[in-house]
């Protein structure tokens, strides 16, 4: 392709996307009326309605949303360079909904999903099971190098898998730091399932590494962004895909470990050495003591009672 033919000669040319902001814009809008509004009628009278961790997981979420959708990492990911667009899906399904959950209030998440079919329906999906496997089908099939040429070439599709992947992540991570606690795993379950997660996505990241020629065409392009060429590209990719999202939640599984090992040992416990006993002590302890006086008998004397 001669670089006067390729559509997006230079990628760094800003491009307004109006959909991100106005998505950005509606969740943020829909949170507050929801912790102005709807939350001062729901919670009880001296519970607080937000914790500061809600907080700073809210603005943590909207920030990795808004980053990994707008310009210029969207234009980059979706136009230049496979190993920005991984960046972009591990922080759309890696980093972000476990911020969006720990954002959200367990009296929230009740008012959203009711007590009916919404709720049964979201207890089965986010089942550890049934959202692992939906999970890591997301990731297998958004790496499929048809999938890929397609949904970037049509934002339909490009939103769609996005919506999958993130709808899918959001329920994957239900179960292991969600709102509602009758949905998440114990620690030692969760260590597993996060293990087990970190396994699958090693698939498509060895094959997209060690991959020969070019796998996704329309990362072909003439115009090479940081001199990075198609194959180092997609070496780069594979490496992300399979150490960061590893690393990442081998990550979290130690911290889980660390906490349980040491949960026996609480503020409360006392780590001095007590000295130890010898027979000096003892007998400094025998020397100091006042003896015993000698029992008394009804009779006034000391001598002993006799026995009948």
């Amino acid at each position: 392709m001669d670089l006067a033919d390729f559509p997006y000669p230079d990628p760094w040319r800003f491009q307004a996307h109006i959909e991100v902001w106005l998505l950005v814009v509606a969740l943020i809008a829909a949170w507050l009326y929801a912790v102005r509004v709807i939350g001062p009628r729901v919670v009880p009278a001296g519970t607080p309605i937000l914790t500061r961790t809600q907080k700073v997981s809210f603005v943590g979420a909207m920030v990795l949303l808004w980053l990994s959708s707008d310009w210029p990492v969207h234009d980059i990911a979706e136009e230049y360079l496979y190993f920005v667009h991984m960046l972009q899906h591990m922080s759309l399904t890696y980093f972000m909904p476990p911020l969006a959950l720990a954002a959200t209030p367990t009296w929230l998440m009740r008012v959203i999903v009711g007590e009916g079919r919404v709720y049964a329906t979201v207890k089965f999906l986010a089942k550890p099971v049934v959202a692992g496997l939906l999970f890591n089908v997301g990731i297998m099939i958004s790496h499929i190098p048809g999938v890929v040429n397609a949904s970037v070439s049509n934002p339909t599709l490009h939103y769609a898998v996005h919506v999958f992947l993130v709808t899918a992540s959001l329920l994957m991570w239900m179960c292991v730091c969600g709102p509602l606690p009758e949905l998440r795993m114990g620690p030692f379950p969760t260590m597993i399932y996060l293990f087990l997660n970190s396994v699958v996505a090693t698939v498509p990241a060895g094959w997209l590494t060690f991959a020969e020629g070019v796998v996704y065409r329309l990362y072909d392009g003439p115009v090479r962004v940081w001199g990075v060429s198609v194959t180092e590209d997609q070496q780069i990719a594979g490496a992300i895909m399979k150490a960061g999202g590893a690393l990442y939640l081998w990550s979290i599984i130690v911290v889980l470990f660390i906490k349980q090992i040491a949960k026996p040992y609480g503020t409360q416990q006392d780590y001095r050495v007590e000295p130890t006993l010898t027979f000096d002590d003892v007998t400094q302890a025998f020397q100091q003591s006042t003896p015993p006086a000698e029992p008394v008998t009804p009779s006034g004397t000391n001598e002993p009672p006799s026995r009948a």
